[in-house]
């Protein structure tokens, strides 16, 4: 099997498997306004002093060791930005995931209540999530009440450890995620970790596989004190274990990969289910959505994009399926059409039309 270079992988008995996996990333920029600034200066409203420089204090007068000191002053928070008021994202670099960028290259984010906070999703190494805390913390000091995963993949869920249980009351987070998920997790992350292993190596030291808590199996509502979050589990779409959070606060949703914007979207799980789900999905009453990969956009014109892609992708295998073609072609040509509204067209498309073609020549 290639070394795996994606932030998506479908299952290892999937015949998209055949074609590999190759995780990458879109631009994400900052969106630009009055908050555009609130990742600035992240570090002074820790303390007084910048983490890297109080770390170095510590060295010196011998509280830890030179070594211990170069770690700890490399995890800076991450950059954030608060989009809506309350709601602060860190957006992904545009790269594969590596020792280099920590594996920090899907959106993850975090939403803070008048009595506590909750973080959605946390990134793709322990690295990352120790840094998301450290932001997090940069903010406010309310207790971290809920770590949300939105589905199984390894740029979402490889920063759980930093959010585990301390046994104090200021970070004792419940790890909340849908009803499949713990399976998921079981059979995909041993092989998640240790093909990352080979190329992340020490960064995912620390790393843990962390089973949600609390699962959702339909819709479940959190109260962070006068914020109400609703969270929703779906039917098998982007993957079979994918949920968002819907803030009912400033109508902001975070909709993990059942959104992708300028990525081509990378089908893990069922196309005649997510293209079933985009309905639903554009009913949620939303101003703005943050999708797993991409920048915030208003909503729902984020789906538009991606419905087309989904039913071009549908209506090429299907036709291909009906002219007696062999899977083989509709790698080659299901969905061209769409190549120049895609970043990584080519690395993911084979990829998605080896799994739609598999799903549809049994309709």
């Amino acid at each position: 099997m290639p070394t795996p270079d994606a932030f998506e992988m479908s299952t290892l008995n999937s015949s998209a498997d055949r074609h590999g996996a190759q995780m990458r990333r879109h631009p994400a920029p900052f969106l630009h306004g009055p908050d555009h600034r609130r990742h600035r200066g992240i570090y002074r409203r820790a303390g007084q002093f910048p983490k890297p420089v109080f770390v170095l204090i510590l060295a010196i007068l011998g509280f830890v060791s030179a070594a211990g000191a170069q770690e700890q002053a490399q995890e800076h928070p991450l950059a954030i930005t608060e989009i809506a008021a309350g709601v602060f994202v860190h957006f992904g670099a545009h790269e594969l995931m590596t020792a280099g960028n920590e594996g920090a290259i899907a959106n993850v984010g975090f939403v803070v209540g008048d009595a506590a906070a909750a973080v959605i999703d946390t990134g793709g190494s322990p690295r990352e999530g120790r840094r998301l805390k450290a932001a997090i913390r940069s903010i406010t000091s309310k207790p971290i009440r809920y770590v949300i995963n939105t589905h199984a993949h390894p740029d979402h869920v490889f920063g759980n450890a930093a959010f585990e249980q301390d046994g104090t009351a200021q970070d004792s987070a419940i790890f909340l995620g849908h009803r499949n998920l713990p399976r998921a997790l079981a059979q995909r992350g041993p092989f998640y970790v240790g093909a990352f292993r080979r190329t992340m190596d020490d960064v995912l030291d620390g790393i843990k596989l962390i089973a949600p808590q609390q699962l959702i199996a339909g819709e479940e509502k959190l109260d962070l004190g006068n914020r109400i979050l609703t969270l929703r589990a779906w039917r098998t779409a982007h993957s079979d274990n994918d949920v968002t959070v819907f803030d009912e606060t400033t109508h902001t949703l975070f909709a993990g990969d059942l959104v992708f914007l300028q990525h081509i979207p990378v089908v893990d799980g069922s196309l005649r289910g997510w293209l079933a789900a985009l309905p639903e999905l554009a009913a949620i009453p939303a101003q703005r959505v943050v999708p797993g990969h991409g920048s915030a956009t208003p909503w729902p014109a984020a789906l538009d994009d991606e419905r087309r892609y989904l039913e071009r992708l549908a209506r090429d295998c299907r036709a291909l399926i009906a002219a007696g073609a062999p899977l083989a072609q509709a790698a080659r040509t299901a969905g061209l059409s769409e190549m120049s509204h895609w970043e990584l067209f080519l690395e993911y498309n084979a990829r998605n039309a080896t799994a739609a073609f598999a799903e549809l020549e049994w309709e």
